[in-house]
């Protein structure tokens, strides 16, 4: 296996998160209902009380649906569906990490979004000269958005504090890229 192989596999373990946990909730929750109806057979054939509802009133219960209202038939339906889709969503689409890469041709180098909203809000807070504490970043899988509170009186920048942050992103040759945006709140905070 080549390394170039090698590498690609463990970026791609880094970055996506599997989906045991989905996969394991989905195995209880039916490990828990086969549980349920084994103990209510077991319970039937020792003659004693059901705990929620006896075997044959199940399946009487079932054979009886044609019977319910529509509303209702359509409502469990719909709920099923959506139950169905949701799980169908998860097992398709890729878990994602907050986590970026860093290019480079020798080694594979993982970076956690919070370093990089880290790093971009001492950035931001620096070229924008307000204190850190008012410098706030989020990250997403493609944008890096840096919200600023001024200090009353003292306005912000925000096409230099924009060009800083994405100098910034520039420089870490994040993979995959992040776009930037500066958002400076209207209303300032009282300064010491």
């Amino acid at each position: 296996m080549s390394l170039t192989a090698t590498y690609a596999r463990v970026s791609r373990r880094e970055l996506h998160s599997s989906r045991s946990a989905a996969a394991i909730a989905v195995a209880v929750a039916i490990m828990l209902v086969c549980g349920w109806i084994g103990s209510e057979i077991v319970l039937h054939l020792l003659n004693e009380p059901a705990v929620l509802a006896a075997p044959a009133n199940l399946a009487e219960g079932l054979a009886s649906a044609s019977t319910a209202p529509v509303g209702w038939l359509a409502g469990l339906a719909v709920g099923c569906a959506l139950v169905g889709l949701v799980l169908v969503a998860v097992a398709v689409t890729p878990g994602r990490r907050a986590r970026h890469l860093i290019k480079s041709e020798r080694t594979v180098t993982v970076v956690d979004d919070e370093v990089i909203a880290s790093a971009l809000a001492g950035r931001a807070a620096r070229v924008g000269g307000i204190d850190p504490d008012s410098t706030r970043v989020s990250i997403s899988r493609k944008l890096a958005t840096v919200h600023l509170v001024p200090t009353s009186g003292r306005p912000v920048h925000q096409d230099t504090v924009l060009g800083a942050v994405r100098g910034q992103l520039d420089g870490l040759h994040l993979q995959p890229p992040l776009r930037s945006r500066v958002v400076v709140a209207l209303g300032g905070k009282v300064g010491a």
